[in-house]
């Protein structure tokens, strides 16, 4: 330390004070592992247009949503991905989306290892290919995952951790998931290339809310949340006793390598008055809301205006340095 202390009995203080602030900020992090990434080939021909006699026969019209989709549904479904958006879904958690906002898929017959696509004619007109030119990684997406996969028609389609990647036709507008689950093979797509689904998400993540920014979330997907009147230094304090949990209730402890987008430093468990373990980001005690009934809700922002969403920093969204 910088700062000269006088007294032996200062310098003890400042020494246990300097031992737990150690203990709630050390620093962590996770590594990502590497493989092919997009590159700049244009894919070759077309991929069919949306037409009928496919799935259940139902034609696929054009979007009055122009500026969503672009030039109508057809135009979107052929087009480059551009720059991929994680969306938050209140049944799937983090889905992948193209630059419009139309979801992208996965086919349980394609491989990941090595990377090869099944779906060709009929069902590719269907479930059309994303081009892989082009495509590029946004917030929250480890570009090191995408890649490309020749087809056998000899077009280059994106791949995501090694899957190829799909829209649907029936699919019109941002935000659709009529795909999900069909034939019991075609699945939303995950950031990670896995499953859309809020069972895979890690024990704390982050998802960026429309209205709050990014905020951290649970491995469930539900919001978290910090109290006002908690404390953090010199050591973790929750005030939140009695009743009050039985509406906020607690965050168990995590471990460091099941986080994603949160900073590590000070994110630990304490042990409560009640002698219940919970767990901190940034050393702040985290919560979730039990009028939050499912993955996306944000009822408990500003309640009592003592509680608000967390930052990854761990600070309260809405409430200046704290």
């Amino acid at each position: 330390m910088k700062t000269s202390w006088r007294s032996a009995s200062l310098v003890a203080s400042a020494a246990a004070v300097l031992a737990l602030t150690t203990a709630c900020g050390q620093e962590g992090g996770t590594s990502s592992v590497g493989s092919q990434n997009v590159g700049a080939t244009a894919a070759a021909g077309g991929y069919g247009g949306v037409g009928s006699g496919i799935g259940t026969g139902t034609s696929a019209s054009p979007t009055a949503n122009s500026t969503a989709i672009g030039q109508g549904n057809l135009g979107a479904q052929s087009a480059s991905a551009g720059k991929l958006q994680v969306s938050a879904n209140a049944e799937l958690g983090k889905v992948l989306t193209d630059a419009t906002g139309l979801t992208l898929y996965r086919f349980d017959e394609d491989t990941a290892e090595p990377p090869k696509s099944n779906c060709n004619g009929d069902c590719a007109t269907a479930w059309p290919p994303v081009p892989a030119d082009d495509a590029s990684a946004g917030a929250g997406i480890d570009k090191a995952l995408l890649g490309e996969v020749t087809r056998a028609d000899g077009s280059k389609q994106l791949t995501i951790a090694g899957w190829p990647a799909y829209r649907y036709a029936k699919d019109t507008k941002a935000g659709d998931l009529t795909g999900q689950g069909v034939g019991g093979k075609w699945y939303a797509l995950a950031p990670t290339g896995k499953k859309a689904s809020v069972a895979s998400l890690p024990g704390l993540s982050t998802r960026n809310d429309p209205s709050l920014g990014e905020i951290v979330v649970d491995k469930n997907g539900m919001t978290v949340y910090r109290f006002a009147k908690d404390k953090a230094w010199p050591e973790p304090v929750s005030n939140c006793t009695g009743a009050c949990l039985e509406k906020w209730p607690v965050v168990a402890p995590v471990s460091k390598n099941d986080t994603k987008g949160v900073q590590q430093k000070g994110l630990m468990s304490f042990t409560r008055s009640d002698g219940v373990k919970q767990q901190t980001v940034n050393c702040s005690p985290i919560y979730t809301f039990a009028a939050d009934k499912k993955p996306g809700d944000t009822n408990g922002q500003g309640v009592g205006g003592t509680w608000y969403a967390v930052r990854p920093d761990g600070k309260m969204v809405g409430v200046s340095d704290k």
